[in-house]
């Protein structure tokens, strides 16, 4: 995916992406994998164009776009804009107005209501690292490898979906890695490392962490690993430098019984190899 010659700027750039991110939703293809059509995508939780440091999600909770029953979330309520928010019956009637409202929207994410449950157990791991989705001078952002809500959880979608989604968001996500100073993403458990491995087709590298293992009363404790590596490029992109990789094997919000002890280890794994590659 080539973008014009007119791009003069990261923020021009990433405008760009948004668009073309905007411009999948009326294809049939994203009517077939479960993507709540009416809801914006979201590229980026942050400002890519201001962080070194970037967290890695599968893809945006129906939660941001949703109130726990359900209802479109309105008012003050609201993370994310919709078709209903912008006042339009089809993403094909979207000005550049609204387009740059959408991205305000994504850029600003932290500072106004953000998904704090979800958010806080992640943000507490970049402690070590004086960067912060919070923070507007040291600032961190979030990633996710599929930038569309679906109505139903990823781990319930057909394995044809997934698939679908990572090939179609792969290049978007190369993108808004080409075009922003990120140098460190941190992937958040498993399920995202072996996602990420697939979008890249890069291994990385494992190693078991013994102060991660959560401990279980059969006595039968999960195990904790920890990840390492690089990479330079992302589906066809040529990101232009090499982006270094940290991941864990834990879900930091839903794992069971990952104790205070195993998130502080976490953290300072991540402190020192964040120090290591940024020094």
């Amino acid at each position: 995916m080539q973008l014009p010659d007119h791009i003069s700027s990261t923020s021009d750039a990433q405008l760009e992406i948004l668009r073309k991110m905007v411009n999948f939703i009326p294809e049939k293809l994203l009517y077939t994998l479960d993507v709540i059509n009416w809801a914006a995508p979201v590229p980026y939780f942050g400002d890519p164009c201001k962080a070194t440091i970037a967290t890695v999600g599968l893809n945006p909770s129906d939660r941001e776009f949703v109130s726990a029953e359900g209802a479109e979330l309105t008012g003050s309520l609201r993370r994310f804009h919709t078709l209903t928010s912008l006042g339009l019956t089809s993403w094909n009637e979207l000005t550049p107005a609204q387009l740059e409202s959408i991205h305000t929207s994504c850029t600003e994410y932290f500072s106004r209501n953000p998904y704090d449950a979800w958010f806080r157990p992640l943000d507490l791991l970049l402690r070590g690292t004086n960067d912060s989705f919070y923070s507007s001078m040291f600032h961190a952002c979030h990633l996710d490898l599929v930038p569309y809500a679906t109505s139903i959880k990823w781990a319930f979608l057909k394995p044809y979906q997934r698939e679908l989604l990572l090939t179609t968001s792969a290049i978007f996500l190369g993108q808004v890695l080409k075009y922003s100073p990120i140098k460190i993403l941190v992937l958040n458990g498993k399920t995202v490392v072996d996602n990420f491995e697939r979008a890249t087709d890069v291994s990385f590298h494992r190693l078991p962490m013994e102060s991660w293992c959560l401990p279980r009363k059969n006595g039968i404790n999960i195990k904790g690993f920890s990840y390492e590596g690089k990479i330079s490029r992302m589906a066809d992109i040529d990101i232009g430098r090499e982006v270094y990789i940290l991941g864990y094997n834990h879900n930091i919000q839903s794992s069971y019984g990952v104790t205070s002890s195993v998130r502080t280890s976490i953290q300072e794994w991540i402190s020192q190899k964040a120090k290591e590659i940024l020094t």
